[in-house]
């Protein structure tokens, strides 16, 4: 599914959830009508300004409108992802994991020399633990599940069975989120 379909698809849903009308939202969220219509057809290329009008009209956080079904594995490449322009400025961003309800996060960022090998028994059940690497390679994931990770790689995968962290580069740098829940 392109990211235009899962946007079109998701504001269908939460516009009917909200119980709103087409020319409601449109209004509350300041958009033409006819832009709107053409998003919910899957028409269009909205900018990040739009989407966060919408989203705030429909009183839903922005990740909503780029949900898919989770996998309990997911690898977002340097090159890949979803990415949202911004009209105002030069801003990209890109949606890498949104945050569940009833959840919490520690959020670290791990420096670890080549040849290091970081060994990390289960942590309690539900945890989930997110990596992105800011510099190097990396390998790292449960044991039966390991990644290579370059520069820019993103990798989301369970805490809650033994896992390692392993450098395969000097210095590597990686941001470490760990999720459980509340």
């Amino acid at each position: 599914m392109t990211p235009v379909n899962l946007i079109a698809k998701a504001i269908v849903k939460e516009r009917s959830r909200a119980k709103m009308s087409l020319s409601a939202l449109a209004a509350k969220a300041g958009v033409a009508k006819s832009t709107l219509s053409q998003l919910e057809n899957g028409q269009g290329n909205p900018s990040i300004e739009t989407l966060w009008a919408i989203a705030s009209a429909l009183d839903i956080p922005l990740s909503y409108l780029f949900e898919t079904p989770k996998s309990e594995f997911v690898i977002v490449r340097a090159d890949e992802g979803d990415h949202l322009a911004s009209d105002a400025s030069s801003l990209t961003s890109t949606l890498l994991a949104d945050c569940p309800p009833s959840r919490r996060r520690d959020i670290y960022r791990v420096t670890i020399k080549n040849g290091s090998l970081r060994k990390s028994s289960a942590h309690p059940e539900g945890t989930v633990e997110h990596a992105f690497v800011c510099s190097g390679k990396v390998k790292i994931g449960p044991d039966d599940n390991l990644k290579e990770l370059n520069e820019g790689d993103y990798f989301r995968f369970p805490g809650d069975v033994e896992h390692s962290y392993e450098a395969l580069t000097d210095n590597s740098i990686y941001i470490l989120i760990m999720e459980s829940p509340v």
